[in-house]
């Protein structure tokens, strides 16, 4: 999981990284008439298009993030006791990224012993839990 966070944050993230370079195409694009003049509506073109694109695929994340929300579990985080939302077998706190679990052969595995887990897994070898 990218930066060890919550994935629904994780996707939220996405999305805003897309608006953002979206608008930036934007504005670099229609800055490309200001430095270029009538040469630089070719420029303009190509960064409104590639901003759009940009943009909808936000809007699509977001989307998804939402409709992933809504049917997400609710639980509250036995660390910092707020309720917070969880997707899939494991997730994280959406605020201090305690690792959450509701499969008891994994409650008491370390970080390190889970991203060795996906790893054996995604190689197609099924992980050996660990009991401690």
């Amino acid at each position: 999981m990218i930066f060890n966070q919550a994935k629904i944050n994780a996707f939220r993230l996405w999305g805003l990284l897309l608006t953002m370079l979206g608008m930036g195409l934007m504005v670099l694009g229609t800055a490309g008439i200001v430095f270029w003049g009538h040469a630089g509506k070719v420029v303009a073109a190509i960064g409104l298009v590639i901003g759009l694109i940009s943009m909808m695929g936000s809007l699509g994340i977001y989307f998804w993030a939402g409709m992933l929300s809504t049917s997400a579990l609710q639980l509250e985080c036995p660390e910092c006791h707020k309720l917070t939302k969880m997707l899939g077998k494991t997730d994280r706190c959406m605020f201090c990224r305690t690792i959450l679990t509701l499969d008891p052969n994994q409650a008491n595995t370390t970080p390190e012993e889970l991203q060795h887990q996906a790893a054996q897994q995604s190689q197609g070898t099924q992980a050996t839990p660990h009991h401690h």
